[in-house]
């Protein structure tokens, strides 16, 4: 099924990766591995369309015009604590960019997300800015992040997560139809406690050995 505005990245490494994830038996250094492999992946995708300019530089053998990313660098902003185990993979292939971070939590009574905290370059309303969370369940901290780097004045803007539920994608793109989306998988839905089924648990738990 296609949802609009978003891509799922569906290449054989990714999902060969993802499957190891989702096994309850993996590792915490093993989830962790995975996930920051997974986005580099998932990076490649997101900044498929950044616009180049040409420099002249010289190569051992002569002079020549050689493509360069053009206009000011990108802005990584995970949403914590999870969205870091997708900043660093993304780092790894973009080190220059700029990091936000914005600290939100679930009321496990409501779904509802809660600010605790926000740190952003001043400048960002310039740039392009790339929202990371490794799980798109509710949408509601998804929702809530994007509402915050748009008041501080920032409209090119995308998400990138792992997994999605139906759901989630759907009230995203409802509520910010201008944010591309782009995750590895679709899973089926959410359960009572709005957590994605099959999924994979929570991932914030699985990265750092906690419950």
């Amino acid at each position: 099924m296609q949802y609009e505005g978003v891509t799922v990245v569906d290449h054989p490494l990714i999902q060969h990766k993802l499957t190891i994830m989702r096994n309850k038996e993996t590792s915490t250094k093993g989830f962790r591995t995975l996930l920051r492999e997974i986005s580099h992946l998932l990076c490649y995708e997101a900044t498929r369309d950044l616009e180049l300019t040409t420099i002249e530089i010289e190569t051992p053998l002569t002079k020549m015009e050689a493509p360069t990313l053009s206009g000011k660098k990108l802005v990584f902003v995970p949403i914590l604590r999870a969205g870091m185990g997708l900043l660093e993979g993304m780092l790894d292939l973009v080190p220059s960019a700029r990091v936000a971070h914005i600290g939100l939590y679930r009321d496990h009574t409501t779904l509802e997300a809660i600010e605790y905290y926000f740190k952003a370059p001043e400048d960002i309303q310039e740039r392009l800015v790339i929202v990371l969370d490794p799980m798109l369940a509710t949408a509601n901290s998804a929702i809530a992040a994007i509402d915050r780097l748009k008041r501080r004045g920032s409209f090119n803007l995308r998400f990138v997560c792992l997994l999605a539920a139906p759901e989630g994608l759907q009230k995203l793109h409802k509520v910010h139809p201008d944010v591309r989306i782009y995750c590895a998988a679709v899973d089926q839905k959410l359960n009572e406690k709005g957590y994605i089924v099959p999924g994979l648990g929570d991932a914030g738990d699985r990265m750092y050995g906690t419950k």
